[in-house]
């Protein structure tokens, strides 16, 4: 056999595997991966970047009404304790975070969130009321970014545009908070001292994806108008059935978005493990066929507690 063709053959082949490599390579940076926590919390990275969103771990057994199990025999908590993170399971889950985005300073949003930024050194972004009891849990400064909305932020390989929003309608349509925490609370706090503070929604850029961020089931529409996310992650709840048309319109100031995550749908009062098929079938499949109607080329993804969603 010619010498020239063993050769060539052999370059060939070298480049192909070249080729492929690269081709690989290209695909996992292309690539979104988004893990789900449970309420509103997220973990989500592209391999350069890792960005948590509300991350609530501990999911205590908060009471003794509805929504509680009597399989789970876990310690009762009340919203006059002081509220105490499950340290051993926020170990098991998460091992780094270069930014952490709070919507708003209620427990099942930041309750966590001392525990985690002092672990990772993450950057946290959210409201005064938020940076002020993080700043009471002893994160420094260099740390807290804080924001009421409007913000556009550029950092290294990731950006974020900070959005004015408004918390869920609970309570059927009675419910308001406008406490804030324009000083440092002493801490630890109790869990009726998680208060909201505030609320906003992100839209947080990744090199290759747009992921726009809810946390409740309300949003201030003028407020989206223009945006355009890939991705994103909708609250789906009960308390949206309150709201004029609001499936129609997040989707239509959204733009359709092709890919749309349910978040915040789940009882957080019950531990991983625990079926959540009745919400499922109650809140997000009802959901889904209503995207089908309004949106036929969306997909709606339903999240599974601390499964991974891959998106190229």
């Amino acid at each position: 056999m010619c010498p020239f063709y063993i050769k060539s053959k052999r370059l060939v082949n070298i480049l192909l595997v070249t080729f492929l490599i690269s081709f690989t390579a290209q695909a996992q940076n292309d690539s979104i991966h988004l893990r789900y926590f449970g309420t509103a919390g997220w973990e989500i990275t592209d391999g350069n970047i890792t960005v948590l969103i509300d991350p609530y771990i501990s999911r205590v057994k908060l009471g003794t009404g509805p929504g509680v199990s009597a399989d789970d025999k876990r310690e009762t908590v009340l919203r006059s304790d002081v509220f105490v993170s499950d340290t051993l399971l926020i170990d098991s889950l998460i091992t780094k975070a270069d930014f952490i985005l709070v919507h708003h300073s209620h427990f099942d949003h930041l309750a966590d969130v001392p525990y985690i930024a002092k672990k990772t050194g993450a950057k946290v972004i959210g409201t005064e009321t938020t940076r002020n009891i993080l700043r009471g849990y002893g994160i420094p400064e260099e740390q807290l970014y804080p924001v009421k909305g409007g913000e556009d932020y550029q950092f290294e390989n990731f950006s974020i545009q900070v959005i004015p929003s408004i918390h869920s309608a609970l309570n059927d349509k009675h419910y308001i908070d406008s406490r804030t925490y324009t000083e440092t609370p002493k801490t630890p706090l109790k869990v009726s001292e998680f208060i909201e503070g505030g609320s906003l929604m992100f839209l947080a850029r990744f090199a290759n994806h747009t992921v726009l961020t809810m946390a409740s089931m309300n949003f201030v529409e003028r407020e989206l108008v223009g945006q355009k996310p890939d991705i994103l992650l909708a609250g789906v709840n009960r308390s949206q059935l309150g709201l004029y048309n609001y499936n129609e319109r997040l989707l239509a100031v959204t733009n359709y978005p092709k890919i749309i995550i349910p978040t915040h749908w789940d009882n957080f009062r019950l531990p991983y493990g625990f079926s959540q098929q009745s919400g499922v079938d109650q809140k997000l499949i009802p959901f889904k066929e209503d995207v089908k109607i309004l949106s036929p080329e969306t997909m709606v993804i339903i999240p599974k507690h601390l499964g991974t969603i891959s998106l190229e």
